[in-house]
């Protein structure tokens, strides 16, 4: 799938939306894109808040978007700062990325592709929470 993504095209949109950031605070905008398995394209910004803990990154846009217009699997995200470069989305948001692309997920980071698998080792799932005692 990896050779498969325009990557450019991907990285593109991410810049684009970056562009729409609300950062009025840490004047740090960021803008995210990701194909979904069904061929679809959502994206993400992030938008602060005065009050700092409640602001949203950028990632939590898309998995938004994601889920707003149909749901799905991500199969591969851009994430990128105000310099339009990649960016290493936080570790909140790599669980995101995780619970919506699941390992295979192929992220672009400032090292390359790497599947999320590589990304967010001994991540912690919906398969954890199987093992969970039954209620008493």
């Amino acid at each position: 799938m990896g050779s498969e993504v325009d990557w450019d095209a991907l990285r593109g949109k991410a810049v684009e939306i970056m562009g729409k950031a609300y950062a009025p605070y840490s004047r740090f905008p960021v803008g995210v894109a990701a194909i979904v398995d069904d061929g679809r394209t959502v994206w993400g910004c992030n938008v602060e808040n005065a009050a700092y803990g409640v602001a949203l990154c950028a990632e939590c846009g898309l998995v938004s978007h994601l889920v707003a217009t149909g749901g799905g699997r991500l199969v591969a995200v851009s994430c990128v700062g105000r310099d339009g470069e990649p960016l290493m989305p936080c570790g909140r948001c790599r669980q995101l990325l995780w619970e919506h692309g699941g390992p295979t997920c192929l992220l672009l980071t400032p090292e390359g592709v790497l599947p999320m698998s590589e990304v967010l080792p001994q991540a912690f799932g919906p398969d954890n929470l199987s093992i969970a005692a039954p209620p008493a």
